[in-house]
């Protein structure tokens, strides 16, 4: 499998990227097994045939379990999530259909009916919903994100109103670079954790001062 193109996280680094705990991902994401049966994965992850003895993820799962985790801490069920992504993946015909920017517009009414045909009440009120997706999608979805000409997300900025800081499934496994120079911002920090010099680390890697200070910023948000 060619993960130059699909990004390569562990569990932690998707809890460093997105704020959802490692045992919560392993269940959404992996399944999981209780006394009296198994809870099947929200949806096939794009390195689920990859077998190199721990659980690893890409791109687009992370970009979809960022919304997953808002949705959770917006007290919408599971089973509500899971049919939201079941009935999106048959409309929108992709594995991945919370980070499709169609998601936006049609998303609304695949929510309400997931809403409703589960009997979760207390979001099925009209202003509700209504403040309980525009808190989500708008924000989780759409912000620093960029869409290919198909619609389906290619790069994230993680910082607001920012786009010094780029993941890439292309580009370093999809880990946190400088998108002006393509170096991860994981190894600046390390470099001034042992120089303690940030003059002499923008140097070593021939970065301006504003550069390095913006990916250590990123590192200490991100620890």
């Amino acid at each position: 499998m060619d993960l130059t193109r699909i990004g390569l996280y562990t569990l932690k680094e998707a809890h460093r990227l997105t704020g959802a705990k490692p045992r919560e991902v392993s269940r959404w994401l992996f399944g999981y097994q209780f006394k009296d049966g198994a809870s099947d994965p929200l949806w096939r992850t794009q390195l689920a045939d990859v077998e190199a003895g721990q659980k690893f993820i890409g791109f687009r799962d992370l970009l979809e379990l960022r919304i997953v985790k808002a949705f959770i801490e917006h007290k919408v069920s599971l089973r509500v999530i899971r049919a939201a992504i079941d009935s999106a993946k048959d409309i929108f015909s992709t594995e991945y259909p919370f980070t499709a920017n169609r998601f936006l517009t049609d998303g609304k009414s695949i929510f309400y009916e997931a809403l409703h045909s589960h009997g979760e009440v207390e979001l099925t009120d009209l202003v509700k919903r209504q403040v309980v997706f525009e808190h989500i999608i708008r924000p989780e979805l759409y912000a620093g994100i960029e869409f290919t000409a198909s619609g389906q997300a290619k790069r994230w900025f993680p910082l607001k109103r920012s786009n010094v800081i780029v993941l890439d499934p292309e580009i370093a496994f999809g880990k946190p670079i400088l998108a002006e120079y393509g170096i991860r911002t994981d190894t600046l920090a390390a470099s001034f954790a042992v120089e303690q010099d940030k003059k002499l680390v923008a140097s070593l890697f021939d970065i301006p001062l504003a550069a390095l200070n913006t990916a250590l910023r990123y590192e200490a948000l991100a620890a």
